[in-house]
Formats: C-alpha cells, sequence, structure tokens
C-alpha cells in the first residue's frame, strides 16, 4: 500500500475544503466565541491552518513538548494572513509527505508537556491523528460560521448554503 500518496491525496482534499471555508472567513469577527469556554474565532482557524503543517513536524522530529517551546501557536489577524499561513503548512507537509518513506511512518512520535507524554502514536497514527484534527475543527469552525449567518461552503457534498459545493 502507498499510505503517503494516500495522505497527500487527503491533504490535498482537505486543504481545497479548508481553503473554501477561509476565504469566506469573516475579518470583523476574530474576537467571536459562541460560549465563554469556546474559542475565539482567529485562534480556531489559526490552529486549523497549524494543522496543515503537522505531517512536515512528525516526519522530522520524534516528539513535540508543548512547554519546551517545541511549538508556538501562531497569533494570526487578518484573513490574507491565515490563507498565507495555511497554505504555507500544506506545501511543507505535502513536500515532508514526497520525500518520506513508507518505513518513517512505523516510527513513534508524542506530544508531551513538561516531559510528560500526553499522547503517543506511531507516525502512522499521529498523521492520521492530524487529518481527523483538521475536519473536527473545521466543523467547530462551520458552526461558528452558521450562528454568524455565514454562508458555509460544502465539504464532503453540498452545503444548505452552496449546493454546487
Amino acid at each position: 500500500m502507498d499510505t503517503l500518496s494516500q495522505f497527500k491525496d487527503e491533504f490535498e482534499n482537505e486543504y481545497q475544503t479548508t481553503r473554501k471555508f477561509f476565504e469566506a472567513y469573516p475579518e470583523n469577527k476574530n474576537d467571536y466565541s459562541p460560549h465563554e469556554k469556546s474559542m475565539k474565532l482567529m485562534p480556531l482557524a489559526t490552529h486549523i491552518s497549524e494543522i496543515f503543517g503537522w505531517p512536515d513536524t512528525i516526519l522530522k522530529t520524534s516528539e513535540v513538548d508543548f512547554a519546551n517551546g517545541d511549538f508556538q501557536p501562531k497569533h494570526l489577524s487578518t484573513k490574507e494572513d491565515l490563507l498565507q499561513t495555511l497554505d504555507d503548512n500544506f506545501k511543507s507537509a505535502q513536500e515532508s509527505l514526497g520525500q518520506a518513506k513508507e518505513e518513517d511512518l512505523n516510527e513513534y512520535w508524542a506530544l508531551k508537556n513538561s516531559g510528560h507524554e500526553v499522547a503517543k502514536w506511531t507516525k502512522y497514527g499521529s498523521i492520521r491523528h492530524a487529518l481527523n484534527q483538521i475536519t473536527h475543527h473545521r466543523a467547530q469552525l462551520g458552526v461558528y460560521y452558521r450562528l454568524n449567518e455565514i454562508p458555509l461552503p460544502g465539504s464532503y457534498g453540498p452545503s444548505a448554503d452552496n449546493q454546487g459545493f
């Protein structure tokens, strides 16, 4: 099985869908959240854009420790920055997936916080988790859009707002 080319195809499909969502991003709603415990709109969208870079990080490292500064979330403020971050991270992921070997996916990769292992998967499982996170958080973004009367692009078919998806 050629898992890496399948991952590239999946990331391409998720990228195209996510880009449509980001093109509909409302600049005047960066601080919107539906609940005090919910992420604000721009940090949520930024998080989604950053997940597209995870395959590059996963394939080049054995772990990320949030407390050690291995990862610092970006603080974006414009739709243009959001789209550029998405594009850049997608490109780096596609390049890393294109250069990797199938056996690289069998190695383990961990998320840590101050040395404490929060999660550990094979690199295959880690990349699969990234894809799951993209779809999960994009659905969350769709709820934010719906609550603000922002028309939703289609994801895996038409939406109530876009029959042509």
